[in-house]
């Protein structure tokens, strides 16, 4: 049985949505079977893309117990960890929004090929948050090198022309990008676990109160609140901090029962599981199954699947000890920021110079396609193991 200080399959499941996610954004061709991509806002139903996001979000809450309360345990102070969550969500938010708005660069009006400019803006971002060694030793260099990425970013901000009729001129929050849905939901569950602790049921009563703002927001019935929606709406739809929140139970469900009582843990798992996939299916008789709508009917189905994906995951690895067949899953679990942006330089790289690399795209054979995919995906958590063993890994 494996060791009781550490729960490894935290770090596997991660590792496995954050390839899961990269293999799905891979995968925007004619000829893929549907069920592998997202579904359309309008339609009732979800495929595996719909999965991956919530999954990955589950994991992010079921990590924040056991980081806080190491970080409490060493003496850090409230105001110490408060510091630390807000440094995190912002920096996770400020990233979204940059990346967000790749796509809507003018070349002609901000004087830079598109991709040029996401390139820089990839560059600064691994300049500034990157995890140097011997950081303290080498105080100028490494802060060198963090004023050098915020003049990148400030030169790119300026420069930035979309030519769009609204904002033509700036940057848009928009909805926030993935890590700055993912800033969002992890400022609200970590500053949850501060003022809740090691306590189910008073995060269980933070995680009805967002479920419910979920419904009400879906049912307009929030829409007095519109005013606020560009700068909270995250917050007040109430879907993504109820997904987070739902992976903090289950993390504070496997700090409260320690690997040697996995008896009672995985009953529970799978019962909530169970209830929560029947709860989406109740749900879906007034809302929609739908990703892009964030729907109650949605999050609850994805929750379901994490809490019984998780448990099987936790049951081969942790309990059974077998985890070697995961180790190529590793680097991703652990450099997770890094593997989400490293492929997104390659992307624009490739599409700056117009080297044909990602050749599969251009079959027309959906299996040619898919595994291409795979494979792409598969290489990138391969690229994150190198990148790494040359001291180039994100932290925040």
């Amino acid at each position: 049985m494996a060791s009781e200080n550490r729960i490894f399959s935290i770090d596997i499941m991660r590792g496995f949505t954050l390839v899961l996610m990269l293999f799905v954004n891979d995968l925007y061709m004619p000829g893929v079977p549907a069920w592998l991509g997202h579904m359309e806002a309008n339609f009732d139903g979800m495929g595996l893309a719909d999965w991956v996001f919530p999954g990955f979000l589950f994991i992010v809450g079921m990590a924040i117990p056991f980081a806080l309360s190491k970080r409490f345990s060493r003496g850090d102070d409230t105001e110490d960890i408060s510091k630390h969550i807000l440094a995190r969500s912002v920096s996770l938010i400020i990233i979204g929004v940059l990346m967000l708005n790749t796509g809507r660069v003018n070349a002609e009006l901000t004087g830079l090929n598109k991709n040029l400019w996401a390139l820089l803006m990839y560059i600064a971002v691994f300049l500034f948050w990157n995890d140097y060694r011997d950081s303290k030793e080498r105080i100028y260099t490494v802060a060198g090198y963090k004023l050098a990425a915020l003049a990148i970013i400030i030169f790119l901000v300026f420069k930035f022309r979309s030519g769009e009729a609204v904002n033509s001129g700036s940057l848009i929050t928009g909805w926030w990008g993935i890590l700055g849905l993912i800033g969002w939901g992890y400022l609200l569950s970590a500053f949850t676990y501060v003022i809740c602790r090691d306590s189910v049921w008073k995060t269980l009563i933070v995680v009805c109160f967002f479920f419910t703002l979920n419904i009400l927001s879906e049912l307009r019935l929030l829409n007095f609140m519109n005013l606020f929606n560009p700068y909270i709406g995250v917050l007040i739809g109430g879907n993504v901090p109820f997904i987070v929140l739902s992976g903090l139970i289950a993390g504070l469900l496997l700090k409260k029962f320690p690997l040697s009582e996995f008896k009672k843990v995985i009953p529970i798992f799978i019962v909530l599981g169970i209830f929560c996939i029947a709860a989406g299916f109740i749900l879906r008789q007034w809302f929609i199954i739908s990703k892009i709508k964030a729907t109650p009917s949605w999050g609850m189905l994805c929750t379901g699947i994490s809490f019984l994906l998780f448990i099987l995951i936790y049951w081969i690895v942790d309990v059974k000890g077998k985890k070697t067949w995961a180790t190529f899953l590793k680097p991703a679990g652990e450099h997770s920021l890094t593997t989400y942006l490293a492929p997104s330089v390659l992307y624009h790289l490739i599409w700056l110079t117009g080297v044909p690399v990602l050749i599969y795209k251009q079959s027309s054979s959906p299996w040619i396609v898919v595994g291409g995919s795979i494979i792409w995906a598969l290489a990138m958590a391969g690229l994150t193991a190198l990148l790494v063993r040359f001291n180039i890994k994100l932290r925040l």
